[in-house]
């Protein structure tokens, strides 16, 4: 009987499957099913292994694959010794076989051949460096005499997606739960977090999201994380929980509950784990990383990273306010208007600071909403003066009075003079739309500017400044942008040291935060709930009185009837001659209305009254107890809302590689979708500790070409799967493997 690759008998039990299992004890190996003991045999009983794994087979205990899986054998030794058994039955094993051994295979060559198999070198190199015949080598390999390595390609086999199905299906706890072991140990305490280990597999589905590890990367998704989140021990390792939850962001899985219709076993070989966890014990982990504001530690130390990675793009910043609509029931949140919707919703304003590219820095929740005005000077502003970055120092902001530290940009919600003037004091310049421009300007007055806008196009525009004096005696620089159809836009700046050109552009591309807010909505799923929770609100919260609100709401619907009353009163004129009847059926039309006008001046006069005397705004412990109204849990929100603004930037870091070398620049976000959605080959390979991702090849040859650019800058960094010693290696298509 020929000698086999000698299989891997692990000390301690171990589980073939949920029937079969082996164990190894002073050096014999027994095989048993439920407590039945079935078969042994000496360790080094190679015919005697053979001989078992083919009954085994025949039988139905095991497949040939589970074999061939977990004893680390190629498959088709496996195939033969099932082959062998069925022919010639058990004595098949045992009969003495009578191998003439090559005259030019001395022990002196081989060893030199033996060394060269063991250098990863195939039997056709082999035979053509040595001068020998391949089939003399392959008679000599069948015969026993070298010793071939086992190939990522044969590792590979017998890993499909339908039979990594079936071992999912079979795993004796639960669906793809197959690393029984470890699963004990950290059920008793004795593992802090379960080590990836990849093994090899073909097809797994959104294979492409591992393209992106290397921007997560980048991007800081792990860096410094255990000194704000903090786990239990337990199977699941922090790092694991956080890949696959920005995994999930970019394969556009939008919530946890999306995870109940996905194969966890293949999800998991993304992390290296048998099986990624579900829906009940995610939620319990991220309850637990949400605990004593730590996300919002975690968020504010990613954003000082981002500022001071592009310390240019974080000096002039876009601030603007997202309603976020809440269709729940738990509670009743205050109203706001919806402008995508143009309707006034229960709903939530998250107020966002972007860089000029759109990308975001940070958010601030506001479950009470005072305004962008106080948002922005009671906590955007002082984070901002603290942690920006290349601000200028104290001694040049004193000695130059037109000096500033940072520029915001905003719409004209944030339009205040006063306010504009309380920011000027705190050396902070302000962009923003003039909420009452006047009359047009000359045409004279405008000339051709060249402006960049943030993608770096550049444009021409039509402009013209003059210096502006607000309500409150502030000199402010207005700049006029005219489009082709003489419409004119009036834009107010406090900054007066960068020319219009430079504040046409940061004003005209504040789009590009708009179109953050959409594509985040749409693509991230922004808006959804990360918690089903709600919390008190603190009795000191200030809020908008409803009594006010209603009275508001009364008089401007008052004031509009009145208005179009008199505009009607107005229009009414005697068009027919001077007759007595015609002209008493119009003085008696014209008092109607004079009466009706003076009603409804009357109304207007008392409403303002009512309104004058009911206070403005109230305290949380002001309001009736069945006006009062708790706030939506915000902790998992900062935590889960923070990954996807890595998930964003990293997609942002590959679309900027792709857009030179594609056709459609706007299209490298499609592209990317595409590329996340789409199967690949994982290829582990521990001796040159590597993970080959291979992925499948895409709808065109241009995407193709795109993919082999961007796969060739991935590989660049270099980067190494969090917790192992395998290097990333990023390939496209089977004819690039090794």
């Amino acid at each position: 009987m020929p000698q086999v690759q000698m299989p891997f008998f692990p000390e301690g039990v171990t589980h073939v499957n949920h029937m079969l299992g082996f164990s190894r004890k002073d050096g014999s190996i027994s095989y048993f099913t439920g407590n039945i003991r079935m078969y042994s045999h000496e360790v080094e009983d190679s015919a005697s292994f053979k001989m078992i794994i083919a009954q085994i087979c025949v039988n139905g205990i095991a497949k040939q694959a589970d074999i061939a899986r977990t004893f680390g054998i190629p498959f088709l030794t496996v195939k033969r010794a099932v082959k062998l058994y069925r022919q010639e039955g058990v004595r098949g094993f045992y009969k003495p076989r009578n191998h003439r051994s090559a005259a030019v295979l001395t022990s002196e060559v081989c060893e030199q051949l033996q060394g060269l198999f063991d250098a990863g070198l195939s039997l056709t190199q082999v035979a053509q460096q040595s001068g020998l015949k391949r089939d003399t080598l392959s008679k000599a390999v069948r015969a026993g005499k070298f010793r071939l390595p086992v190939r990522a390609t044969d590792a590979a086999l017998g890993c499909s997606k339908s039979e990594r199905s079936d071992q999912d299906s079979a795993a004796a706890m639960g669906m793809g739960a197959s690393n029984v072991e470890a699963r004990v140990a950290a059920s008793l305490g004795e593992l802090v977090a379960v080590a990836p280990l990849f093994q090899s597999a073909l097809d797994v589905p959104y294979g492409g999201v591992l393209m992106a590890l290397p921007a997560l990367m980048a991007v800081g998704l792990l860096d410094d994380v255990e000194r704000y989140l903090k786990l239990p021990e337990g199977y699941y390792g922090l790092d694991s929980l956080l890949l696959l939850c920005a995994f999930m962001a970019l394969a556009r899985l939008d919530s946890m509950e999306s995870l109940r219709y996905c194969a966890p076993g293949e999800w998991g070989k993304l992390l290296g784990l048998d099986r990624i966890p579900e829906v009940r014990t995610m939620r319990q982990k991220l309850r637990l990383l949400s605990q004593d504001g730590r996300p919002e530690q975690w968020g504010a130390a990613l954003s000082d990273r981002w500022m001071n990675l592009d310390p240019d793009n974080a000096s002039v910043l876009y601030i603007d306010g997202h309603v976020r609509v809440y269709h729940g029931h738990q509670t009743k949140l205050p109203r706001h208007h919806v402008a995508r919707q143009r309707l006034c919703l229960r709903a939530t304003t998250d107020y966002w600071v972007n860089a000029m590219d759109g990308q975001p820095f940070f958010m601030v929740n506001q479950a009470v909403d005072p305004g962008l005005i106080e948002v922005i000077e009671r906590d955007i502003v002082p984070r901002l003066i603290e942690r920006v970055p290349t601000q200028p120092a104290e001694q040049p902001l004193q000695e130059t009075a037109r000096l500033h530290r940072l520029t915001l940009v905003f719409d004209r919600e944030g339009y205040s003079p006063d306010f504009l003037q309380r920011m000027k004091k705190l050396r902070v310049a302000c962009v923003t739309y003039h909420k009452f421009p006047g009359q047009d300007w000359a045409d004279e007055e405008f000339r051709a500017w060249p402006v960049r806008l943030h993608t770096g196009e550049l444009v021409t525009m039509d402009l013209a400044e003059r210096g502006t004096r607000l309500s409150n005696n502030l000199w402010v620089r207005e700049i006029r942008k005219r489009t082709k159809h003489a419409q004119q836009t009036a834009v107010i700046a406090t900054d007066f040291g960068s020319n219009p050109a430079q504040l046409a552009g940061a004003m005209f591309s504040r789009w590009s935060q708009e179109n953050f807010f959409k594509y985040a909505r749409q693509q991230f799923g922004l808006d959804r709930l990360a918690d089903h929770c709600t919390e008190e609100i603190p009795d000191t919260t200030r809020l908008v009185n409803p009594a006010w609100r209603a009275l508001d709401g009364e008089l401007r619907k008052v004031s509009a009837k009145l208005s179009r009353a008199m505009a009607q009163f107005g229009a009414t004129t005697m068009t027919q001659g001077i007759d007595v009847e015609p002209m008493e059926t119009w003085i008696a039309k014209k008092a109607a209305m004079q009466e009706d006008i003076e009603q409804q001046q009357a109304a207007v006069a008392t409403l303002k009254e009512q309104r004058k005397a009911t206070p403005h705004h109230v305290t949380m412990a002001e309001l009736p107890e069945d006006q009062r109204f708790r706030q939506l849990r915000t902790h998992s929100k900062h935590l889960v809302d923070t990954i996807k603004m890595i998930a964003y930037r990293a997609e942002t870091a590959m679309a900027n590689i792709l857009r030179p070398v594609i056709k459609r620049p706007d299209e490298a976000r499609t592209l990317l979708r595409a590329l996340y959605a789409t199967e690949a080959d994982l290829i582990p390979d521990m001796n040159a500790q590597t993970l080959t991702v291979r992925l499948h090849h895409m709808a065109q040859k241009s995407s193709d070409n795109a993919m082999q650019r961007l796969c060739d800058q991935l590989n660049a960094t270099e980067t190494f799967f969090p917790r192992t010693s395998l290097r990333l290696v990023l390939k496209l298509g089977a004819d690039q493997n090794p």
